[in-house]
């Protein structure tokens, strides 16, 4: 699904990513884990396509297509989401509205017909039902006034209703109490498919635990420098990251 050969990468002129290379099979889940201003967040705005981020060297390819020639935009209809770290605010769009122009801006690029009013309520009906998102939420302003766990909650209904083949959740646990956390991980895994895969950045071994990825990934001055399964995810949390550095290093 996914191959990441060589990326270089910077931003405001600093360069953060230094020869990455990473390969996602479809159905896999897999875990990026690191210290903070490793290159984390920023691989994941070079897979979306934010403009702050340029690429200087390397290859990423998403389904056969090359994906640093394709727009933010076309990325997204492609099947890429991305759950963010810090959700924003949209005030005076509704959640109903922006949900419909987003699924039927989708639907357009694949050459379907948008969904009739009530085709697309009672898809939303079935979504929300999957992270427990009230009704009146979506009257509301795209997370105007909602807490962090609604706002988190609020990315998984968008992926459900969109659909992607491929899924960014950067740091989407942080901040979360343990509950609003379960709910979260539990909607993720409920839109899991063979088809479908994800990349989770996550700095908890909460998220490994609900989660349960087949691949954890250890992302060190803007390269992988560990690959391993969840036992690695779980020598981390308990040794932290030096040791992986001393190995490294060696």
């Amino acid at each position: 699904m996914l191959e990441i050969k060589n990326l270089h990468a910077r931003v405001e002129g600093k360069e953060i990513l230094k020869g990455l290379n990473l390969t996602i099979r479809d159905g896999e889940v897999h875990v990026l884990m690191g210290p903070n201003g490793s290159g984390k967040s920023t691989l994941s705005h070079v897979l979306v396509g934010n403009p702050k981020y340029e690429v200087t060297e390397g290859s990423i390819v998403f389904n056969g297509k090359n994906l640093l020639s394709l727009s933010a935009e076309d990325r997204s209809h492609e099947g890429i989401f991305m759950s963010f770290q810090a959700p924003i605010e949209i005030p005076g769009v509704s959640m109903t509205n922006f949900m419909r122009a987003a699924l039927n801006a989708k639907r357009k690029y694949e050459g379907k017909e948008p969904l009739s009013p009530s085709e697309f309520l009672k898809l939303l009906r079935e979504k929300r039902q999957i992270v427990g998102l009230d009704a009146h939420f979506m009257s509301r302003g795209v997370n105007e006034g909602f807490s962090g766990g609604e706002r988190k909650r609020n990315e998984i209904f968008q992926m459900a209703v969109l659909e992607p083949t491929f899924s960014i959740l950067d740091e989407t646990d942080s901040g979360l109490d343990v509950d609003a956390l379960r709910i979260v991980a539990e909607g993720f895994n409920r839109l899991r498919t063979p088809q479908t895969s994800a990349l989770v950045i996550t700095h908890y071994q909460r998220m490994l635990d609900y989660l349960q990825p087949g691949f954890v990934h250890v992302l060190m001055d803007g390269r992988i420098v560990k690959d391993g399964d969840l036992a690695l995810g779980y020598a981390i949390e308990e040794k932290g990251f030096d040791w992986i550095k001393e190995q490294s290093e060696a």
